[in-house]
């Protein structure tokens, strides 16, 4: 007789953890068992808020129970559709509510499963635009230091976090990388630097140095996230469209992080008031109950792609993934999407953007405190490191935890993303559990 399945300490044995640690987590394992609302639950029922709305998923925090009822009531009728040569309506619908608040003129959506796979399919859009368009000379790309495109070998040709690239140097597209923007000078700025806005002019070096002809795509976040939240100089993303106008380059922002509220606009694209060309998106878009990515592109883009080839009948793009717009991945993006609009979320993260940030600068004081900068409903920690970088960020991850706070750390870098649906009593409680933390540093 099967025996009953039982978690041992052997059962930690098999279990390959992501970006983790895995001798010292398996020592003391952190383990989650429930969440609802802003918190978590450990194990034994303490409560723990989440700071970083699980990895920057759970915009509305946990448990939203008519996200769960509507997977289920669409598993119970269609637990699997391909979207090869068939289709269920599921997608249409996602792609249709997101295009009501894209901004203007992104309304063409691929799906995918994560936002990893969003960038990849980004690129292969452009590969295959410039194609199209008779451009396929164009084949270099540019991000930048310290960026972070996911963990395909795409997405790490784009990224600029060095601990990412160095393991998987060989491969992938021809990347070149602007500089980042955070200069010696924007200590605890809250809100957009004033300074560094000539730093979009090294893609004007690069058109001049590699020439215009050659460069197919320029790949931002408009807020690096999870290198520490790098919030652009005023000026430097419009003078990045700018030069990317003027010299034939697509422009791609990631919005995997930013996307869906967190600026206090719907995208970040919005709240700066620059429309790219192709963005990409996930997280958010089912509050993290389901995998799912998308990527949105300008009408022009999908009708240059879909018109050349001559037969109608014959597939166009040579792409996609075998979960791509997966029926419960999309009632859960439809049901999330649903709370949005009728909740305000993205008001109610604007209300409380200011609040949450004066929180976080009130930790400036503390001397193990070496930076904090932020915008919207996100902002960076920089605490003080110990004997190697990194280590003083897992100290305090684990500090944290026994406060009763769940935080996602890159390197020494706290990067602080509430639900947002917090309210003040929930950033103030934050806020006096990072000022216990950090002053043990």
């Amino acid at each position: 007789m099967e025996q009953p399945f039982e978690i041992t300490t052997n059962t930690l044995d098999n279990f390959w953890i992501p970006f983790t640690g895995n001798r010292d987590f398996k020592k003391a394992p952190r383990f989650l068992a429930k969440g609802d609302g802003m918190y978590y639950r450990k194990e034994d029922g303490e409560k723990i808020i989440d700071a970083s709305s699980g990895l920057f998923t759970c915009a509305l925090g946990h448990g939203r129970m008519e996200i769960v009822d509507a997977i289920y009531e669409t598993l119970k009728t269609l637990d699997y559709s391909s979207n090869f040569n068939v289709a269920h309506r599921g997608g249409f619908e996602v792609a249709s509510r997101l295009s009501r608040i894209l901004p203007e003129g992104l309304n063409r959506v691929f799906f995918g499963n994560s936002g990893s796979e969003a960038i990849e399919s980004a690129i292969k859009i452009v590969m295959a635009y410039n194609r199209a368009r008779g451009q396929g000379h164009k084949i270099r790309y540019v991000s930048r230091e310290r960026a972070y495109h996911g963990v395909n070998l795409t997405g790490v040709a784009l990224s600029g976090m060095i601990n990412n690239r160095k393991m998987f140097a060989s491969g992938g597209p021809d990347v070149s990388l602007l500089r980042h923007t955070h200069l010696p000078d924007h200590q605890f700025v809250k809100g957009q630097p004033e300074t560094g806005a000539e730093l979009a002019e090294d893609l004007q070096r690069m058109c001049d140095n590699y020439g215009a002809e050659n460069l197919a795509a320029v790949f931002i976040e408009p807020i690096a996230g999870s290198t520490g939240t790098l919030v652009p100089p005023k000026g430097y993303l419009e003078r990045i469209r700018a030069i990317c106008d003027a010299n034939d380059i697509l422009l791609v922002f990631d919005e995997v992080i930013t996307g869906f509220g967190r600026t206090g606009e719907a995208f970040a694209a919005q709240e700066f008031g620059v429309t790219p060309d192709i963005m990409t998106m996930a997280k958010a878009l089912t509050n993290g109950v389901q995998p799912m990515g998308a990527t949105a592109v300008k009408q022009e883009i999908y009708d240059t792609i879909v018109e050349s080839a001559a037969d109608p009948r014959v597939v166009e793009f040579f792409h996609g993934y075998t979960y791509s717009a997966h029926p419960g991945a999309c009632a859960a993006a439809l049901a999330t999407l649903k709370i949005y609009e009728e909740e305000d979320v993205f008001a109610q993260s604007k209300s409380m953007r200011d609040y949450f940030l004066d929180g976080l600068f009130s930790l400036s004081d503390i001397p193990g405190v070496t930076n904090i900068r932020g915008y919207g409903m996100m902002g960076g920690i920089d605490v003080a490191a110990a004997e190697k970088p990194g280590i003083r960020g897992i100290e305090m991850t684990k500090v944290l935890w026994d406060l009763g706070l769940h935080i996602k750390f890159t390197g020494d870098c706290g990067i602080v993303a509430p639900p947002l649906v917090a309210q003040k009593q929930h950033i103030d409680e934050m806020i006096e559990k990072f000022s216990k933390a950090f002053k043990t540093i």
